[in-house]
């Protein structure tokens, strides 16, 4: 039921594989009845439309239209990267492509025929492919339990006579926001043209209330210089009600129902903006037919077909997910440079790395790469990574952007670092990356979240973190800087090796917090802060900070994120007064810049200092939101905090984290593109493209990483050896290694 592509396919793909199969295509609506223009194919696609059928995969790319490049149109210049590869196709002259295949393979077809699937009782299997409004899916709603989100922004597909040569992002500044189409070629003449916005633009622009073609009428003024007089065309002038929509994001469930089965958009679809959902039509068909000529129509079939699907929907939709919220936030990239811009949306999905586009068009990634260095003060550099291009914050200058990540080690006795330490932190440093962030370093004894946390409050600790300090900086030319903390309620408890988050057996020291809320159900309730508790705090933190001078630090970040003491007065699942430390943000503000402006009183002028903020919560409703997170970051920013270290969550034990590479790095997009306030990336950041790709598209102006460099202290080093990048330094006595590294990595090339 449904003859688009996923229907067609499917029947074609199932008759190849065994012609005796008496398969039944019924489609409601004409065949030549389409509402879209073209689409586009990947090679990946193609592949497999080939295996299925040679044949028609012979008629499909013969009548394709290519091109190689994408333009992006944006602030009076065309930005041009090259070697993307894409081919589109009429969607009419699809069907009928595919139309004239199953009608060749004995394949029945019906057409403006309405059918329901209790009609068809004596089939072995009814595949359902009849659209993202499948009557289908919604007649069995309670058992394939569909949901469906409507994403922000308005848009309406249309066509147009006038060919773009290539795939052509277009992007509009009006009175009333910014206006952007996607545009390509599917035919020798005829493009794609569609039109996107934010509702509050589509509002202004009065599309709300224009009937079809007045808002085309609107488009082609606002698009006027690309079009080359050419008008836009719609197909869809007798839908009732307006052309405009908001794409409806659906997943299912279930996918099967008996043996009744969801495939293509009746069972997901994904954002427009990746191409998508013929590619998910087509690879459901060539899927379900190859299970069902092998093992049947049994349950157990169906359930392997969304077994195997279903984690390549999730990985498409996934991406589809980023390029729609790259689009949705649109207005947060206007500022930056075009040539950034560009490369910002051509990474938005993470499909497309830096690596990749520099297989696609090497010229053009190493212009890019050249402006991007030229942007960090060398004006006479050639291109290089990103990741080694160098960051000024204040009289401090970092080599490069790598940063070894603050990670507690448990490994200190009574607060005082030891040869454990100096190893630790001096193998980092020698490492290569240019900033080293210490473990969480407590103000006080009862600061310490176990009892093996490090700490700065005597002399002894003083004189040890001294040792440390000099030798990084008497052998490496790496900065460090040490991150100052409370842990508030989250203190008095096990390290994670002898039970996490488990409190002590003895020994206990009194916690204290914003309210009277444990951490766990197990913790110990600690006792609500009084203003002379919170005095007291402060000059914990102010004496540390002038230890961490005399120390000779480069640079100090205060622990505001993970639910420690600070965070827990800034986020509402933790803090519950009703004084002037608690209620609204700037409420729960007041006491971690207290803190913060204190200790910037006390650390130099020319020395930076960072504060890592829990940009999120990772709670549905009882957390802070992003309007809040942009309030904290430039609240620390007026008080002088020279760049955000944007962490999330570990601020509540009902937390639903959203795990994925770069899981994070979108809070840290947020605030540096948003705030205005230099930001550093954390959160499973562990390739060379993640660095890259981040720091190049503007979303952080560090990166942080934890856990590869306790698999690999040299990480940075080892990836300067592996982009070819010499200009590193490297210890003196690990030249050998060196060499012998480079001629290994470079033996293949």
């Amino acid at each position: 039921m449904g003859g688009g592509p996923a229907g067609l396919y499917f029947a074609i793909a199932l008759k190849r594989l065994d012609p005796r199969h008496d398969i039944l295509v019924v489609e409601r609506n004409g065949p030549d009845d389409t509402f879209g223009w073209g689409v586009v194919f990947s090679d990946q696609t193609m592949e497999a439309i080939s295996e299925a059928d040679p044949e028609s995969a012979v008629l499909i790319s013969g009548a394709f239209a290519h091109w190689d490049d994408i333009d992006v149109h944006f602030r009076g210049q065309t930005i041009t990267s090259g070697g993307h590869g894409f081919c589109g196709i009429g969607r009419k002259r699809l069907l009928a492509i595919l139309q004239e295949r199953c009608r060749a393979l004995g394949v029945e077809l019906r057409f403006e025929c309405e059918a329901d699937a209790a009609e068809f009782d004596d089939a072995d299997l009814i595949v359902a492919s009849d659209g993202i409004n499948s009557a289908t899916r919604t007649a069995h709603a309670g058992v394939f339990r569909p949901s469906i989100q409507r994403r922000a922004n308005k848009f309406i597909w249309l066509g147009t006579e006038r060919p773009f040569d290539a795939f052509s992002f277009i992007f509009e500044e009006t009175a009333h926001g910014w206006i952007w189409a996607h545009a390509y070629r599917f035919e020798q003449n005829i493009s794609t043209f569609i039109v996107e916005c934010s509702e509050a633009t589509w509002r202004g622009l009065g599309l709300e209330y224009a009937s079809t073609d007045e808002g085309i009428a609107i488009c082609e003024r606002l698009f006027a210089r690309y079009l080359d007089d050419r008008p836009l065309m719609s197909n869809a002038r007798h839908l009732r009600g307006s052309a405009w929509l908001n794409f409806p994001v659906l997943t299912c469930e279930r996918w099967h129902n008996g043996k009744l089965v969801l495939i293509g958009d009746a069972a997901h679809s994904a954002h427009f903006s990746v191409g998508s959902g013929t590619k998910l039509a087509f690879e459901d068909a060539i899927a379900l037919a190859r299970l069902v000529h092998d093992h049947g129509t049994s349950a157990r079939a169906l359930d392997a077909f969304q077994a195997d699907r279903g984690l390549e929907v999730i990985k498409l939709q996934n991406a589809a997910r980023n390029s729609t919220e790259w689009f949705e936030h649109v207005t947060r990239y206007v500022g930056l440079e075009p040539i950034q811009f560009a490369y910002s949306l051509l990474t938005r999905s993470q499909r497309i790395s830096h690596e990749n586009l520099r297989l696609r068009d090497r010229t053009w990634l190493e212009g890019l790469e050249t402006w991007f260095v030229r942007q960090a003060g060398i004006e006479a550099a050639e291109h290089r990574p990103p990741m080694f291009a160098p960051l000024r914050l204040r009289g401090l200058t970092l080599t490069n952007r790598v940063v070894v990540s603050p990670m507690s080690m448990y490994s200190a006795v009574d607060g005082l670092p030891g040869d454990f330490h100096l190893v630790h932190y001096g193998a980092r440093a020698q490492g290569g990356a240019a900033l080293l962030v210490t473990e969480m370093t407590d103000v006080s004894a009862d600061a310490r979240i176990t009892p093996g946390c490090a700490g700065i409050y005597n002399d002894e600790h003083q004189r040890a973190w001294a040792r440390i300090v000099d030798f990084v900086h008497t052998y490496t030319d790496t900065k460090i800087s040490l991150q100052l903390g409370h842990a508030g309620p989250k203190g008095s408890t096990k390290v994670p090796w002898e039970g996490e988050d488990e409190p002590l057996d003895s020994g206990n020291w009194p916690l204290t917090a914003p309210s009277p809320v444990p951490w766990t159900p197990r913790s110990e309730t600690p006792r609500a802060m009084d203003e002379a508790d919170m005095e007291c705090v402060i000059a914990d933190f102010v004496s540390a900070t002038q230890r961490a001078l005399a120390c000779g630090f480069d640079m100090i970040e205060l622990h505001a994120a993970h639910g420690y003491l600070l965070s827990a007065f800034l986020t509402p699942a933790m803090n519950k007064r009703e004084d002037a430390f608690g209620g609204t943000i700037e409420n729960r503000l007041r006491f971690p810049l207290a803190v913060f402006a204190a200790m910037r009183r006390v650390w130099p002028g020319d020395r930076p200092m960072s504060v890592r903020i829990s940009a999120t919560d990772w709670l549905a409703d009882a957390g802070n939101s992003e309007a809040e997170a942009l309030v904290i970051a430039k609240a620390f920013a007026v008080a002088g905090a020279d760049i955000v270290d944007v962490s999330a969550g570990q601020t509540s034990i009902d937390a639903r984290p959203v795990y994925g590479r770069m899981f994070q790095t979108p809070y840290s997009d947020l605030i540096r593109n948003e705030a205005g306030v230099a930001t550093m990336a954390v959160g499973n950041i562990y390739e060379i493209d993640h660095v890259n790709s981040i720091l190049a598209a503007g979303r952080a102006d560090l990166c942080c990483l934890a856990r590869p460099h306790l698999t690999d202290p040299y990480w940075t080093l080892r990836a300067a050896a592996q982009q070819g990048y010499e200009d590193v330094s490297w210890p003196k006595p690990y030249w050998p290694g060196r060499d012998q590294l480079v001629r290994n990595l470079n033996r293949g090339r």
